[in-house]
């Protein structure tokens, strides 16, 4: 290279080098910035070095501290745009089509993270996308042990039929309601992440100061990204020899490789195999399969006639966690890689014989729950028009255990999402959260009481500009593990936790058990969702004078041998959603503790419950169970009652504590 060019190419590192000022990765295109309030706009620079930030209008001035970080706060802004965001140091920074209005935080778990493009009706929904001025940022998944300042990567995408897809379902549902009332930009930032607890949000210094979780951050106080890897990795080893052992005691080995090749064929002996019912997730029904992540076979036989013999037929399987191979009498009909859909296959001319015929399904998991899920009448195949059931026993036969070591996952350790998906954003300028979470914690539904209303103060605290608004989704209705009053139902105990947390300032609740679905936990009405709070924030927010809430507990009153129930939220009068005008999903006990289905209806704001079985009650129960579909207590303006009970009988989750595992 000669000496000249060589000089030129220093001068020019140089130059990129110095001065370059960073803006923090939230920021971008076709942001939204909160309207009539301070709007911090932060990033880094060289040390000491003076930055300029222009936006409509006004310009602000600060030295960058001896780090390199800098801060400026903007006057507040009304509503309105496209404008320009202009930074200035040793270089500029511009960003275009920048609007001002609301901008709302989409946080918790899958439902959350549920996406447009997965939701009933999505081709219709998404044609009809065309909302310009509601934008969406997607924060990306990432772990860290340590409060992180900057986010890996990101950028603010503008709704429309190309882009709507991937949006959050729920928040772009309730921002697309609030846009047709108000007119006024919307911004959502989408920080979700399947299958997550309540812990992995909420920041260390909260959790330390808290009587229940001190204990454990004592324990992980020291750990930091690479141990917590070492640490993962001796429980992953450990877990996996644990589980090969069990398996073993079960079926005799994991696998005969062997025969393993044979599994599918129709005149295989599996008559040793143990069984199972299905649908049902492995985990819930083998303590043995318990955390399970590898391939499992199920096999089950049906009969068929000389007349649908070798007939086309079709084979419907419900849902699969996560993928499988489907074979009938040793074809491969069929198989499918994701977990969130429905498995129906073409069974071809000839495969199907008179008499026994054998269905053979290798699923694999690879985290999470596994196995074939769903509707048991999901579980079928027709043929010629006649529809035989494959639901019920099936057995089954682990073919492999999973021996890949995971990297550290979000709920291993506290804090880990706090830290990388929610630190990054603060103090980004937002009027409030909407929050859908509580499937992970239900099995500590009773420390769900305190770890929720915790993450709700945290965030206030360190977003630092009041009470601002946090509502939220109860679990909607699906069917666990068959919880009831009698068994007990950690689902109903984490709906009440959900109930209790509405005592915090500013917060709010939409109900949506029913609007669930008792064979899915994802169910796929996401619209009304997002409509339901939507009139939270309307009411609340953005001052319409509407009704947006559930009917919930007040009081109860016990006469003779009726107990009278009142309630909140009443609005425009009770009712029965139902056609006969019969209200269901009531339940009440004596003094033992024993519940009997009730006989329940209203009179004016309230409603009487009683039954013949019970002389002398103490206590009522409503939608007390997994899946609290049958419930049908609303009020006039539509909005089901939030289940309920009056009585404070021990539960089933009360003992359970928040574990690491390692």
């Amino acid at each position: 290279m000669k000496k000249g060019a060589f000089f030129s190419l220093c001068i020019f590192a140089f130059f990129l080098g110095f001065g370059n000022v960073k803006v923090s990765t939230i920021f971008s295109d076709h942001m939204v910035l909160q309207r009539n309030k301070p709007i911090p706009v932060w990033g880094r620079a060289d040390p000491n070095e003076n930055v300029f930030v222009e936006f409509n209008r006004q310009s602000k001035s600060v030295k960058a501290d001896s780090s390199g970080k800098w801060m400026v706060r903007l006057d507040p802004e009304k509503e309105g745009g496209p404008f320009k965001l202009m930074i200035r140091a040793g270089n500029k920074l511009t960003f275009h089509d920048v609007m001002v209005g609301e901008v709302w935080i989409c946080s918790g778990q899958s439902n959350m993270e549920f996406m447009v493009k997965a939701v009933a009706d999505a081709e219709k929904e998404i044609a009809e996308a065309n909302y310009p001025q509601i934008r969406h940022f997607t924060v990306p998944k990432n772990i860290s042990a340590t409060p992180e300042d900057e986010l890996t990567e990101g950028r603010w995408d503008v709704c429309s039929p190309e882009t709507v897809g991937d949006f959050t379902a729920v928040g772009y549902f309730f921002a697309r309601e609030i846009f047709k009332e108000t007119k006024i930009p919307i911004g959502l930032i989408n920080a979700t992440w399947g299958g997550t607890v309540v812990e992995t949000w909420t920041s260390k210094n909260t959790l330390e100061r808290c009587d229940d979780f001190k204990e454990i951050m004592e324990a992980v106080a020291t750990f930091n990204q690479d141990s917590l890897f070492e640490a993962k990795k001796r429980a992953s080893e450990k877990h996996i020899s644990q589980l090969t052992k069990l398996i073993e005691s079960l079926q005799g080995s994991v696998s005969n490789f062997m025969d393993v090749d044979q599994w599918m064929k129709t005149d295989y002996d599996d008559s040793k195999w143990p069984k199972m019912e299905l649908p049902g997730q492995w985990e819930k029904q083998v303590k043995e399969l318990k955390d399970l992540d590898g391939s499992v076979w199920f096999r089950k036989d049906f009969t068929l006639g000389r007349e649908e013999e070798g007939k086309p037929a079709k084979i419907h399987l419900a849902m699969i966690d996560d993928n499988d191979r489907t074979y009938i009498n040793g074809v491969l009909v069929g198989s499918t890689f994701i977990w969130n859909k429905k498995r129906i296959y073409e069974v071809p001319e000839k495969v199907l014989i008179r008499g026994k015929n054998v269905v053979a399904i290798r699923v694999e998991d690879g985290g999470g729950g596994g196995g074939i899920y769903g509707n048991p009448a999901d579980m079928k195949i027709i043929v010629d028009r006649k529809n035989i059931s494959l639901a019920g026993e099936w057995s089954f036969k682990v073919d492999s255990v999973s021996k890949k070591i995971q990297g550290v996952e979000p709920n291993d350790f506290p804090c880990l999402l706090y830290n990388s998906m929610i630190n990054p954003v603060i103090p980004y300028a937002m009027q409030g959260v909407i929050w859908y979470q509580g499937e992970s914690n239900a099995s500590r539904a009773f420390q769900y009481r305190t770890a929720f209303p915790m993450l709700i103060r945290d965030w206030r605290d360190h977003w630092a500009t009041g009470d601002f608004p946090f509502y939220f989704v109860q679990l909607a209705s699906y069917n666990d593990d068959n919880g009831n009053s009698k068994k007990g139902s950690a689902w109903a105990e984490l709906r009440e936790a959900q109930l209790m947390a509405l005592s915090l300032s500013n917060t709010g609740m939409a109900v949506t058990t029913d609007i669930g679905d008792s064979a899915d936990i994802h169910p796929r009405n996401k619209q009304d969702v997002g409509k339901r709070l939507a009139a939270v924030a309307l009411k609340n927010v953005y001052g319409k004078n509407i009704v947006c809430s559930s009917p919930l507990f007040k009081s109860m009153e016990v006469k003779g041998n009726r107990i009278i129930l009142s309630f909140y939220n009443t609005g425009g009068g009770l009712m029965a959603h139902d056609k006969y005008g019969y209200l269901k999903g009531f339940e009440i006990a004596g003094g033992d503790s024993i519940f009997h289905f009730a006989k329940a209806f209203i009179e004016g704001d309230e409603v009487i419950v009683f039954s013949e079985s019970v002389n002398e009650p103490v206590a009522v129960r409503y939608g007390w169970a997994d899946d609290a579909s049958e419930g049908n207590l609303y009020n006039q303006d539509g909005y089901p009652a939030s289940p309920f009970r009056t009585d404070q009988w021990k539960g089933i989750t009360e003992e359970e504590k928040y574990t690491v595992g390692l």
